[in-house]
């Protein structure tokens, strides 16, 4: 059986590891995903993970390019599995050209070595003569730097940064850790058994690598946050725990709040004293803030709140993905007021619309929800620097007069916000209705007056919609439809599909909808609707303001992302 992996007729290849949580999964992301890309190479990494501290299966998969990569994929081209359930775990993705460096004890009752290219890799023998299995994660990253021809020392460097607070034998044994493995890698190569020739950008080098988490938290510093409020729930956590971390640096307030109620008051206390603050939960979390959303709609308090989704209904897959609280946030609180909600499809987009939903929720004094999901806050790849150049903390608050009515009724909605001490004025708001000056009334004529004032609103927000992205080209006779975090996913199944008559119409603003989106719907013969999740909420959503059906609908809900092949092999059969 020929077992050579040659790699120079391909631009990119999928390496993944996976093994128990405690095994230091993240970690090996953490590593291979820097030292790759200090080396010059492309990457992208995305992990699925149990609910559990230890044991059950976890992976991440890392994408290496010649060229920038978003999204993931099915196949497998390198696996490490680091215990026994491993190679069960992502057996479906194992195929007779997948590579997999690991010991015989490990993949033995699972893996038959006809349906791969298995090659012996002693891992827990090794970690033993270093000073136990512990070391085993490391060894699995020397093998790839091995494979991939990166220059030793330049691991040796970033283990010693990584582990500059640990002990000296501690860090001299991941050296050895690292070392064993990079001879076991080279020699792999080295015998013709694995080439990889992937080419190198020496502009990567200098991009940044961040995670959604980071993106969201830059965006939100970026926008003039100065105060964040949350109970820790995944996926949104690593929001809270970024900026908490640079809490010092960008003088925001980090509270971690007794509970989800408490955390949304916060926020709204924190705007009515002139704050900027954001709330990050996740849908079961969001479900306890619903009144304290109400209570904003009715104070015109502006509120920015990131739900990052996760699959319910209740508790849910804590850990897993999925785009099913389009609805949730639409519909939550009682009564009506005006939202907007943005829907990043990528970290670029992570970072821009949440810095520009402080700036909209100041100005239109509205709830705006930045919505992510776990696929993309734990979602990582290079990229340039983000462009600052165009970004503006933009401030609506005015000085008070002896006269001022904070509730003032005018032909936008948008009365004048004070905020308290800044003027003459007294700054009154109330969870009832009430009259101009804030106080509470049960003038019925003034409610109908109040609520159209309220409701004005939208007719302004009109103007700041973002145009949905049509790619490659709106000279179009099928389109597939997508928001969110599928943008790169669907790009790339397009792509592969070589076909000039299909583009990819993205959402990365989902209410208000775009008033175009009929017009770009009845322009196509077909179109398709790719949704993470059961029901195609967004599907519904364009049906109600639209009239259209999206009848031909690509949905995924078990937890999982979607993969570029599961997109390309949908689409072919509905647009063959």
């Amino acid at each position: 059986m020929n077992k050579t992996l040659s790699i120079n007729d391909r631009n990119n290849i999928s390496i993944v590891l996976c093994g128990q949580a405690g095994m230091g999964i993240q970690t090996v992301e953490n590593f291979l995903t820097r030292i790759l890309k200090l080396a010059g190479y492309n990457v992208f990494a995305t992990k699925e993970y149990m609910s559990r501290v230890r044991g059950g299966a976890n992976s991440t998969e890392i994408r290496v390019s010649s060229k920038p990569v978003r999204s993931p994929v099915e196949r497998i081209d390198i696996l490490i599995p680091l215990n026994k359930g491993a190679v069960e775990h992502v057996g479906k993705r194992i195929s007779p050209e997948t590579i997999v460096p690991a010991e015989k004890e490990i993949v033995r009752e699972y893996l038959n070595v006809k349906q791969c290219k298995f090659f012996d890799v002693p891992f827990t023998k090794m970690a033993g003569e270093i000073g136990g299995a512990v070391y085993s994660n490391i060894i699995a990253v020397g093998v790839i730097a091995g494979l991939f021809g990166i220059n030793l020392q330049m691991v040796v460097d970033y283990i010693k940064r990584y582990f500059s607070a640990k002990s000296a034998d501690v860090v001299q044994n991941n050296i050895k850790a690292a070392e064993a493995g990079f001879k076991a890698g080279v020699d792999l190569s080295n015998s013709a058994v694995i080439k990889i020739n992937i080419a190198r950008e020496a502009k990567v080098k200098d991009e940044i690598l961040l995670n959604g988490g980071e993106a969201v938290g830059l965006g939100a510093i970026a926008g003039g946050c100065n105060f964040i409020s949350a109970y820790p729930m995944s996926p949104s956590t690593p929001v809270l725990v970024f900026l908490a971390q640079n809490a010092r640096n960008f003088g925001v307030i980090a509270e971690q709040a007794e509970d989800e109620i408490a955390a949304m008051n916060m926020a709204i206390g924190a705007w009515y004293a002139g704050g900027r603050a954001l709330v990050s939960t996740s849908g079961g979390g969001f479900a306890l803030m619903v009144e304290g959303l109400s209570l904003a709609g009715m104070l015109e308090s502006p509120l920015v709140v990131h739900l990052a989704q996760r699959p319910g209904p209740a508790t849910g897959l804590p850990t897993r993905t999925e785009q099913a609280d389009i609805e949730l946030a639409l519909y939550a609180g009682h009564g009506e007021f005006p939202r907007v909600i943005f829907a990043p499809g990528s970290l670029e987009d992570a970072f821009c619309l949440t810095q520009r939903a402080f700036n909209i929720a100041d100005k239109y004094q509205v709830p705006v929800f930045v919505l992510t999901d776990q696929y993309l806050i734990d979602t990582c790849y290079n990229t340039a620097a983000f462009d600052l150049s165009a970004v503006k903390i933009e401030k609506h608050i005015v000085e008070t007069g002896r006269n001022y009515k904070r509730y003032e009724l005018n032909e936008s909605g948008i009365s004048p916000r004070g905020i308290p001490g800044y003027g003459e004025g007294m700054v009154v708001v109330d969870s009832d209705e009430h009259d101009e000056e804030g106080h509470i009334t049960e003038d019925l004529e003034l409610r109908t007056r109040m609520v159209d004032k309220r409701l004005r609103k939208p007719n302004f927000l009109r103007n700041e919609i973002i145009r949905p992205e049509i790619w490659p080209n709106e000279n179009y006779k099928n389109l597939v439809v997508c928001w969110g975090s599928t943008y790169y996913p669907v790009r790339e199944a397009i792509e592969q599909l070589q076909r000039n008559d299909i583009s990819l119409l993205h959402y990365k603003q989902v209410y208000p909808l775009h008033p175009e989106t009929a017009d770009f719907l009845k322009k196509a013969e077909e179109t398709v609707i790719v949704e993470n999740n059961a029901t195609s909420q967004f599907g519904k959503l364009i049906k109600l303001y639209t009239g259209i059906d999206i009848d031909k609908k690509i949905l995924k809900y078990n937890g999982l992302s979607f993969t570029v092949e599961e997109i390309a092999d949908g689409l072919k059969k509905m647009l063959d």
